[in-house]
């Protein structure tokens, strides 16, 4: 059982951004894609997720044996798949609290008891340290980035999904915000789930410790290796890459 990325070329207006790209991820694995800007980390990101502006041309992608490939996003979050986005849209007149509802019961077909949802719901967003009133408020809808990416680790933790990627949820962050959104990437991370950390720096590894960190330059990873590989790129950038 895994999520297998298997040979993706992935194409933006006709343009080849990602080359080949192979990767698996395995229950109870973390894996970090590092890489300097314009690598193509967002891209693989949103094309795994089906993103209609990212043309998959090549490849393809396995959840747990099954080929959702050219599966639409709604298919994708049923097969267990989750994707916090680096710019989360704004979606006026609808409350966190309904979108939540809505969205755990499409993706796993059970309408919970309203009363028994908003009870989930309050003690997940304390653990968040977010005040009971965010739940009434627009999605995103005026947030800080420091809401936004909250958020984001609210709609993980109630979605409980197989495999989540989480695309730079550290940008933005200040300290103590990184530590409440590292908690709660811990918390949903077992050995039941995989995660993807795409980021651009090691300081929320040393949060959310990595098995796997691999750096992608121009649509290709070059190197992967263990934790230890973020504290060199720390150090030394990606020039020799």
């Amino acid at each position: 059982m895994s999520l297998i990325l298997k040979n993706l070329q992935i194409s933006v207006d006709k343009k080849k951004i990602i080359d080949g790209l192979s990767l698996t991820v395995k229950p109870g694995e973390i894996h970090a894609i590092m890489g300097p800007n314009g690598s193509g980390k967002s891209t693989l990101a949103n094309a795994i997720f089906g993103h209609p502006k990212y043309t998959i041309t090549k490849g393809k992608i396995l959840a747990d044996k099954k080929d959702i490939t050219d599966k639409s996003p709604d298919k994708k979050a049923k097969a267990g798949l989750f994707l916090s986005m680096q710019n989360s849209p704004e979606i006026n007149g609808v409350t966190v609290a309904h979108f939540l509802r809505v969205a755990v019961a499409a993706a796993t077909g059970e309408n919970k008891n309203p009363f028994a949802f908003h009870e989930e719901l309050k003690a997940v967003m304390k653990r968040l340290s977010m005040d009971p009133s965010f739940a009434m408020r627009y999605l995103n809808t005026g947030f800080s980035g420091g809401e936004k990416k909250r958020a984001e680790i609210l709609q993980l933790l109630l979605l409980k999904p197989t495999y989540a990627i989480l695309d730079e949820t550290d940008s933005g962050l200040d300290v103590d915000a990184l530590k409440i959104v590292a908690d709660g990437i811990n918390a949903f991370h077992t050995d039941k789930t995989g995660l993807v950390l795409i980021t651009h720096y090691n300081r929320l590894l040393q949060y959310v410790v990595p098995d796997f960190v691999h750096i992608m330059v121009k649509g290709k990873i070059v190197k992967s290796g263990g934790k230890e590989l973020a504290l060199e790129i720390e150090r030394n950038g990606y020039s020799k890459y």
